[in-house]
C-alpha cells in the first residue's frame, strides 16, 4: 500500500528582492503568527524581510532590521507583537511619510506589508499614493470590523478571553443574586459583544448598531424577578452610547436591583491566541507575500468562505461590516 504523496510548492518567478513588514495600531492576538508567515513565506521565495519596529512611528525613524526564519521561531504562540506597536501623529503628515518612505527606499524595499486596522491602513494607502511603494494590509484587529473578511486577525481569542470572564462572573452574580453589566470592547462595532452574549447566555446585549432604548431592558429585568430570576447578565459593547456605565446606573436608578459592572477593557487583547488565530494569521501571511508577487498593492487580504480575497484599501473604511442580524436575532429569543 503506497503511501499519499503530495508535492511541495515551488518557489515563483519574480522581481521583488527585499519587502518590509510592519504591525501598527492596538496589538491583537496572532500578529506575531502573521509576522512569521510573511517572513518565512517571503524566504521561501528568495525574498529578504525587514522587520520596522514600534509601525509607522518606527519607519519614520528607520527603526529597522532584517528578519530571517530563524528569527521568528517560537513566536507563533505568543500575543501581542514582536515588532512592537505605536500610533503615529507624524505618520499624518506628508513630511513624515516622506521620510519613512525614503527609509523604505534606503533598505531597497520593494514593498510593505501592513498589519493593523483601518487606521493602519490609511497610512498604507497614502504611502502607496505619493510615493509610488507597493503596500498590502492584514486585518489585525480584535473589532472584526473591517470590510472584505469574514474575521479579522485576534478575533476569536478576544472572544475566548471576554466569554472566560463572562463564566466567572455569572457563578459571582448567582451567588449574590445580582445583575452583572460586562462591558467588553467594541468602539464602533458589536461583533465581540454579540458572540460573547451567545456564547455567555446573556439575559441581554447592547449593540453600536443598534441604538435601541434601554426602557426594553427595565422591563424585561422586572418581569424576570416576577418569575424568580435573581441574577442577571447584560453584555454591553463599549460604543454603545453611555457604555458599561450608562446601562448599569439606568438599572440601578429604574429597578433598584443590585447592579455591579465590570469593564473588561485591554485584558481581551492580551494572552496567547487560540487556534483560530493562529491559523488564519499563518494564512494570510502566506497569502499577503503572494499577493505582492502578483502585483497586487493598496489592498487589504483578506479570507471569507469564498477563499482569499483582495479588498481596495479605501472599501474597507468605506464600507460598513454589520453584525450578522439572524445571531442577533437569536441573542433575543434564547434569552427568555
Amino acid at each position: 500500500m503506497t503511501s499519499p504523496h503530495t508535492e511541495l510548492p515551488q518557489p515563483q518567478i519574480h522581481s521583488l528582492r527585499r519587502i518590509a513588514v510592519l504591525t501598527s495600531g492596538g496589538d491583537a492576538p496572532g500578529m506575531n503568527a502573521a509576522i512569521r508567515a510573511v517572513v518565512r513565506a517571503a524566504t521561501f521565495q528568495g525574498i529578504e524581510v525587514v522587520g520596522v519596529r514600534r509601525g509607522f512611528s518606527g519607519l519614520h525613524r528607520g527603526d529597522m532590521r532584517l528578519l530571517g526564519p530563524r528569527d521568528v521561531a517560537n513566536i507563533i504562540q505568543r500575543g501581542g507583537t514582536m515588532l512592537l506597536t505605536a500610533r503615529s501623529t507624524t505618520w499624518r503628515t506628508p513630511e513624515g511619510r516622506a521620510r519613512g518612505a525614503q527609509h523604505l527606499k534606503d533598505w531597497n524595499v520593494d514593498a510593505l506589508v501592513v498589519i493593523g486596522g483601518d487606521g493602519s491602513f490609511h497610512g498604507g494607502y497614502f504611502l502607496e499614493q505619493e510615493h509610488g511603494i507597493k503596500v498590502v494590509g492584514l486585518p489585525g484587529t480584535i473589532d472584526n470590523d473591517l470590510y472584505g473578511t469574514d474575521h479579522t486577525i485576534g478575533y476569536f481569542t478576544a472572544v475566548e478571553t471576554a466569554l472566560h470572564a463572562v463564566d466567572k462572573l455569572r457563578d459571582t452574580a448567582a451567588s449574590h443574586e445580582r445583575v452583572f453589566v460586562i462591558e467588553v470592547m467594541g468602539r464602533h462595532a458589536g461583533h465581540i459583544a454579540l458572540d460573547v452574549a451567545v456564547a455567555g447566555g446573556a439575559e441581554e446585549v447592547f449593540l453600536p448598531e443598534d441604538e435601541k432604548d434601554i426602557a426594553d431592558l427595565l422591563t424585561s429585568l422586572k418581569h424576570s424577578e416576577a418569575r424568580g430570576k435573581s441574577s442577571s447578565i447584560i453584555i454591553v459593547a463599549e460604543g454603545y452610547p453611555g457604555g458599561g456605565q450608562g446601562v448599569a446606573d439606568a438599572i440601578s436608578r429604574e429597578t433598584g436591583v443590585d447592579t455591579r459592572l465590570t469593564v473588561l477593557g485591554h485584558i481581551q487583547r492580551g494572552g496567547s491566541p487560540v487556534s483560530s488565530d493562529r491559523v488564519l494569521a499563518s494564512r494570510l501571511g502566506e497569502a499577503a507575500v503572494s499577493a505582492l508577487i502578483a502585483g497586487q498593492s493598496g489592498v487589504m487580504v483578506g479570507r471569507t468562505s469564498n477563499g482569499i480575497t483582495y479588498t481596495p484599501f479605501q472599501e474597507t473604511w468605506e464600507k460598513r461590516k454589520d453584525v450578522s442580524r439572524d445571531l442577533y436575532r437569536c441573542a433575543k429569543m434564547l434569552s427568555i
